[in-house]
């Protein structure tokens, strides 16, 4: 074996180890990015879609804002920034909804209430993070001032005092599916290349369904008997 057959092997080996390194680092991560979207995305996305909301915005009412400071007042929130620490601070919206779609509504058409003082929230969750969830800038959008005014929003067809203002059918499904698949895909594929490369009993188990062929050594050796 000259030197440039050398220097080549040692280029393989080196970047077989980095590539170890790499795929090692990458399952790993996938494990701990799993249980980490678990809370945040996977289980409320199975709840959304278990609570089966409306797809169509139907019309919500404003009926009572509060805002209230301190954990025994903040029982509840309509929009918490932070899905995983308790609210010290807390704006508690109340809604009356007609499962008339809001965009039939025509003002000032007087609506008969379907359900009364409910619980409004700002999605499935009631909480969420910076930039996507503003919780002063919800209040000032659905209380306060805009209180009588007519807004979209969606309920539960299964548990119809939840309402919601935000949901897509779409956008749940598909965070969903990112959320599982990703990761484990990229752990099984991160497994599968190390186990080929360093289990000794997976290079024959991928190969004993394989026929053998005779080579002409042993079609003589036959012929020879």
């Amino acid at each position: 074996m000259d030197e440039k057959q050398v220097q080549l092997i040692s280029i393989a080996e080196t970047a077989k180890f980095y590539a170890s390194l790499c795929l090692g680092t990458t399952a790993i991560l996938s494990v701990f990015a799993f249980l980490f979207l678990i809370p945040f995305v996977v289980d409320p996305a199975i709840s959304s879609l278990m609570a089966d909301y409306e797809p169509e915005p139907v019309t919500c009412v404003a009926s009572q804002h509060v805002y209230a400071e301190g954990l025994r007042n903040c029982s509840w929130s309509s929009c918490r920034e932070g899905c995983t620490r308790e609210a010290t601070r807390c704006h508690q919206i109340l809604v009356n909804y007609s499962r008339i779609p809001f965009r039939d509504y025509r003002p000032p058409v007087q609506l008969e209430w379907d359900v009364s003082d409910t619980r409004f929230l700002i999605n499935a969750e009631g909480c969420g993070y910076p930039p996507s969830v503003n919780c002063s800038k919800f209040a000032r959008q659905y209380g306060f001032d805009s209180s009588g005014t007519p807004f979209p929003c969606y309920y539960s067809r299964v548990y119809p005092d939840i309402v919601v203002a935000r949901y897509s059918w779409d956008d749940t499904l598909r965070h969903l599916i990112l959320s599982i698949a990703i990761p484990n895909l990229l752990f099984a594929a991160s497994i599968g290349v190390l186990s080929y490369w360093y289990c000794p009993g997976c290079g024959r188990a991928c190969h004993k369904y394989m026929h053998h062929f005779p080579n002409e050594d042993d079609d003589y050796e036959d012929d020879a008997y």
